[in-house]
């Protein structure tokens, strides 16, 4: 039966086991052996990460051919604006071609959220906004691409969910095992 396991991915850790550097990797959170990543965050990224003892779990979790959908909570810098979420809903033009058509709404700041170390950089005089995106594919570091295209950086990244699986209560750096 192919295990999984829902991990909270800190900021700062990157999303594989071993590294040639000093960086703080995935080998630091989790100590199952056989466990491999299913799809990535990049390390300025925080949350929902699912790694699989499963080839085919694996296979069905990253292949683009499933439309697995996944669900970010998204900081920007400045106040966006409906037009933004329209562009942002009907894909953007980025330099490896137009992203597919996503779903995004504005929403309060979420007080679901732990405080990020280390914090974002804060400026007093420039507001940020929060938003609610779904995407339906993975281009590398896309969300941050399409929300730079757009004049709005992300200043903090959440994945909140992937597919049917969701990061509910889990503390960055903490992990659960389901049996699928």
């Amino acid at each position: 039966m192919p295990r999984l396991l829902l991990l909270n991915k800190p900021y700062g850790v990157t999303s594989q086991f071993s590294s040639n550097s000093t960086e703080v990797t995935l080998a630091s959170l989790i100590n199952k052996k056989g466990f491999y990543a299913a799809g990535r965050l990049d390390k300025n990224s925080e949350g929902l990460l699912l790694l699989t003892d499963n080839g085919k779990l694996q296979n069905r979790i990253t292949n683009p051919d499933f439309k697995l959908v996944k669900t970010y909570l998204v900081q920007l810098e400045g106040l966006i604006d409906t037009n933004t979420l329209k562009q942002l809903s009907d894909g953007i033009l980025l330099k490896d071609g137009r992203t597919k058509p996503a779903e995004a709404v504005q929403i309060s700041t979420p007080s679901e959220l732990w405080e990020r170390n280390p914090p974002i950089r804060f400026r007093k005089n420039i507001p940020t906004s929060w938003i609610r995106l779904k995407i339906y594919e993975g281009k590398n570091r896309q969300i941050r691409r399409m929300t730079a295209a757009l004049g709005f950086p992300t200043l903090r990244l959440v994945r909140i969910s992937i597919g049917e699986w969701q990061l509910g209560k889990l503390r960055p750096g903490q992990h659960k095992q389901i049996s699928i």
